[in-house]
């Protein structure tokens, strides 16, 4: 059960996500998966679904069988490849809700036959080569042999390859060199299945940067992930992507300092003159990165002011100067930036991280709001 504070709440904004998927789609020929995985990238993933694929997607991505299950459970009957598993695991529910599995390996691709035979069903399953990222996926020499067992498994009809698909190693320079031998080795290994025997109907690999900068990684079905959330992916373009989350929460306390105050854990910050502090009630458990104290900022009525020291566990402070701000002013710590607040990419810079681990950090005692554009009222459904 979720404890949401009163304090903060994200607002998922779901035509920011259908503008987005709008955007993808329309930059390929190909089908396109909406990557809905850690919960929509902190999103939502049922919300998030629901308003991909009523703006261009047809298929959802998701790394656990749990996750397919979850959009199953809401009623979405799109179709839907989980691609992170252990041959241990029982496949049994997946293949009954019709969840497409991600295989790399031999006894994997066994496992995931053996419960499709139990039930007595076919296992739609999408090869996974390893074109140089070296993590999950078959290697060259690995893969003749997995497409061979494939196409025997094929024959007894325990599984159909429905799919051949690799990872890019680049999420932001999707047009350079390491993309292109990377297509060159993709292109390979799906002629070695078909040598096989194999007739796999979908090839995927590109990522979102790739979807919107690459066409030659396009194939049959694209994969956009952190972009369907606002982040532009490729540092170097601006593809009118529009940010899906906003920050929010209000100040519970707000208190006249000297000058040569010591702020937070060890006083990493002292003020330099008389100043007004204030306290946001959000910190490190709640997803905020410690590390980007010392460069971020947020947003009080239009206006940005720095973060005061150490983000602790639950809150941090900010040095507003001489302002006039009161107890239960709205903070704005990061949007779409229209407004002119920090952005998941400002808080990625100052954290010295990736906008994805913003988003999904974002913790389960910050309720989400799912709005529409000239929505009357905020709905604030219960994540997992």
């Amino acid at each position: 059960m979720r404890i949401a504070s009163p304090h903060a709440h994200a607002v998922v904004h779901l035509d920011a996500v259908a503008h987005n998927t709008a955007l993808f789609a329309a930059a390929t020929k190909a089908a396109v998966m909406a990557v809905v995985k850690a919960d929509g990238f902190g999103h939502g993933a049922v919300r998030v679904a629901s308003a991909t694929l009523s703006s261009g997607a047809t298929w959802l991505g998701v790394t656990t069988c749990a996750e397919a299950l979850r959009l199953r459970a809401a009623g979405i009957t799109a179709p839907i490849l989980s691609w992170l598993h252990s041959p241990l695991e029982d496949f049994g529910p997946a293949l009954l809700a019709n969840v497409d599995l991600s295989v790399s390996a031999r006894d994997h691709l066994r496992a995931v036959a053996a419960s499709a035979a139990r039930l007595g069903v076919t296992a739609e399953v999408h090869l996974k080569a390893d074109t140089g990222l070296h993590r999950n996926g078959a290697r060259p020499e690995e893969w003749r042999e997995l497409v061979r067992l494939a196409r025997d498994l094929e024959t007894n009809g325990h599984v159909r390859v429905r799919g051949v698909w690799s990872h890019l190693v680049s999420g932001t320079h999707a047009a350079g060199d390491t993309t292109r031998l990377q297509v060159k080795l993709f292109d390979e290994a799906v002629e070695v299945a078909r040598g096989a025997g194999l007739r796999p109907e979908i090839r995927h690999l590109a990522n979102s940067a790739a979807t919107l900068g690459a066409p030659r990684t396009h194939y049959e079905l694209v994969r956009p992930g952190i972009g369907l959330y606002g982040v532009e992916p490729d540092p170097r373009h601006v593809f009118g992507l529009r940010g899906a989350m906003t920050l929010r929460a209000r100040l519970i306390l707000v208190k006249r300092v000297p000058a040569g105050s010591g702020v937070s854990y060890e006083h990493d910050y002292v003020t330099d003159r008389d100043t007004t502090l204030a306290l946001v009630p959000l910190g490190y458990a709640d997803g905020l990165p410690w590390a980007a104290a010392r460069h971020a900022q947020v947003s009080i009525a239009g206006r940005r002011y720095p973060v005061a020291g150490r983000i602790a566990m639950d809150q941090f402070v900010v040095d507003v100067g001489d302002a006039t701000v009161h107890t239960g002013d709205e903070v704005v710590l990061f949007g779409p930036g229209t407004e002119g607040e920090p952005t998941v990419a400002d808080w990625a810079r100052w954290a010295n991280t990736v906008p994805h681990e913003i988003v999904t950090g974002i913790g389960p005692r910050v309720a989400r709001r799912h709005v529409h554009t000239g929505a009357r009222r905020m709905e604030e459904p219960l994540r997992a």
